[in-house]
């Protein structure tokens, strides 16, 4: 895959993240949800930390705007590394099934990345109203923005039975998490990477073929 082809995927999906998000900060209140279908919702909330709203805070002894600040900067580099990779991985021609998984994944992580920085700067709150775009009052900082997740599937709803020791009459709920395009972007990379493996890294496999067919030859 070419370098042009691995920007236009790229563009189009920080293109459509940034769109799917500025709408629903633009027209939702925080909470808000509306119904697709039954097993698909658009409910939006708002992520201030990692993966399924993990906080540092929570973690480590600090103010949550410190762990906000790391955190930030941690994607930051993050970022700069997947890019690196990306740029590598096409410069060494490797697989286009290699090449479309890391640009997903740069994708994803870019456009995650803008709401973190930026959001807090351009947006008011969210809270009891519909936020405003370029407000004269943000409610974050630089690099104190909150990541702006909609997509939500709860594909199973229901109670579990009374007969079901600890978990009787509590609800029951699959699938949890409330995510966006730009997760969307990377799960999809890295599931690309993972069943797709051997497609993405071929030369790698042939060579510990190569090396277990030595190995067996001198035992």
């Amino acid at each position: 895959m070419s370098l042009k082809k691995s920007l236009l995927i790229i563009v189009l999906l920080l293109l459509v993240d940034q769109l799917s998000k500025i709408y629903i900060k633009t027209h939702f209140i925080l909470g808000e949800s509306h119904d697709v279908f039954g097993w698909f919702k658009i409910l939006f909330i708002e992520n201030e930390g990692a993966a399924w709203g993990t906080k540092l805070s929570d973690l480590l002894p600090i103010s949550e705007s410190v762990g906000k600040l790391i955190l930030t900067i941690f994607r930051i580099f993050a970022v700069f590394g997947i890019g690196y990779w990306l740029w590598d991985i096409i410069k060494k021609q490797s697989t286009r099934t290699l090449i479309l998984a890391v640009s997903l994944i740069f994708a994803g992580a870019m456009g995650n990345i803008i709401d973190s920085v930026f959001y807090g700067l351009i947006f008011d709150h969210s809270n009891g109203q519909v936020a405003t775009l370029f407000s004269s009052e943000p409610y974050g900082s630089l690099f104190h923005g909150k990541v702006v997740d909609m997509l939500y599937f709860p594909l199973i709803d229901t109670t579990w039975p009374d007969w079901v020791p600890s978990l009787g009459g509590q609800r029951f709920r699959f699938f949890e998490p409330v995510f966006n395009i730009a997760d969307t972007a990377i799960s999809t990379g890295v599931g690309i990477l993972i069943v797709f493996n051997k497609k993405a890294f071929p030369k790698n496999t042939e060579e510990k073929g190569q090396q277990r067919e030595v190995v067996d030859q001198n035992v």
